[in-house]
C-alpha cells in the first residue's frame, strides 16, 4: 500500500486510488462493464474513477472493494479514507471565478509535485513572473476582462508562486527561450523589474534556470512550451502539460513522457549553464 505524503493534494489522491482501483480490478479478471454494474454506473464512469477525474462517493469505493475481494479491514479503511481526502478541496477552488477547470487539475498536480520541470517559448513561466509582468500579461487577454478579474487572477498566481518557498517546496528546473527575456511585456520598467526578479529567484537551492539562447539555433523544443511533473509516490507516473487556449492535455502514458523527457534533457545540456545564464540575464538587464 502506498502512502501519500501529507500536502499531496487531492488531485493526486484522486489519480492514486483510481490507479490501484484499477490495479484491483485487473487482478481479478473483472471488466469495466461490470465494475460499473455493481455499482449502478457505465462503464465510462469506471474509466474516468480510474483516471482520477471525478469524485469518489465512498458507498461506490467500498462496493468495488467488495467486488474485488478486498476484505481486509486494515486495507479497505486505507483505501476509504483515501476517498475522504481525494475529496477534499485544495485553496485553488476559491478562485473558480478565474480559475478555467481544465487548469485546476494542474494547479492540483502542481501542488503535489516534488520536480516541476518546465520549457517556455512567449512568456516567463508563471512560478516565476513577477507580479507587474503578471498583470501585464493578462492585460492583453483577449477578450478584455474587466480589472476585478484581472486582479484575481494575479493574486491566483502569485498564491501558486507561494509553493517555491513554502516548508516543503518542490525543485523547479525552468528553460527559458531568449525570446521571452527579450520581448518587451509590459514595457521597460516591467521588463528590468522581471530579469531583477529571475536573478533573484535563481539563488533560492530548489529554483535552477536556463536560458535556450538565439545563437543556439534550431532546437529540440520545435514542440513548443511544456511541463514535466514528477510526484513523490511511486504508483504515480511523471505527467506531461500541454496548455492549449481553450484547454489542456494530460500525457501520463511511458512512450509519450519518455519523448518529452528525451526533449527536455536535450534542451539542458543545449541551453546555457544556470551560472552563464545569470550573466546573460545580468546584461540584458544592463541594455534597459
Amino acid at each position: 500500500m502506498t502512502t501519500v505524503q501529507p500536502g499531496g493534494g487531492s488531485m493526486v489522491r484522486r489519480i492514486l486510488l483510481g490507479s490501484q482501483l484499477r490495479r484491483l480490478r485487473e487482478g481479478r479478471g473483472i471488466t469495466r462493464e461490470d465494475a460499473g454494474y455493481a455499482i449502478r454506473a457505465s462503464e465510462s464512469k469506471i474509466s474516468r474513477m480510474e483516471l482520477g477525474r471525478v469524485s469518489f462517493k465512498e458507498r461506490d469505493v467500498a462496493d468495488l472493494l467488495s467486488l474485488y475481494g478486498v476484505n481486509d479491514g486494515a486495507e479497505r479503511e486505507a483505501l476509504l479514507g483515501l476517498v475522504r481526502e481525494a475529496n477534499k478541496s485544495g485553496w485553488w477552488h476559491s478562485y473558480n471565478d478565474v480559475l478555467p477547470g481544465w487548469f485546476q487539475t494542474y494547479v492540483g498536480l502542481e501542488e503535489a509535485a516534488t520536480l516541476i520541470r518546465t520549457y517556455e517559448v512567449q512568456f516567463i513561466p508563471g512560478l516565476l513572473q513577477s507580479e507587474e509582468y503578471a498583470r501585464a500579461v493578462f492585460g492583453q487577454s483577449r477578450p478584455v476582462i474587466s480589472d476585478e478579474e484581472l486582479e484575481r487572477r494575479v493574486s491566483l498566481r502569485l498564491r501558486r508562486q507561494k509553493l517555491l518557498t513554502d516548508g516543503n517546496s518542490p525543485r523547479l528546473w525552468a528553460v527559458i527561450d531568449e525570446a521571452a527575456l527579450r520581448r518587451p511585456v509590459g514595457g521597460p520598467k516591467v521588463m528590468r523589474g522581471q530579469l531583477q526578479y529571475l536573478i533573484d529567484i535563481a539563488e533560492q537551492p530548489n529554483v535552477v534556470i536556463q536560458v535556450m539562447p538565439f545563437r543556439f539555433g534550431a532546437h529540440a523544443g520545435e514542440s513548443g512550451a511544456f511541463s514535466i511533473l514528477r510526484f513523490p509516490e511511486q504508483d504515480l507516473a511523471d505527467v506531461v502539460y500541454l496548455e492549449q487556449l481553450t484547454s489542456a492535455l494530460y500525457l501520463d502514458k511511458r512512450d509519450d513522457v519518455d519523448a518529452y523527457i528525451q526533449v527536455m534533457e536535450r534542451l539542458c545540456v543545449d541551453s546555457l549553464t544556470p551560472e552563464r545564464t545569470i550573466d546573460l540575464l545580468s546584461s540584458i538587464l544592463a541594455e534597459r
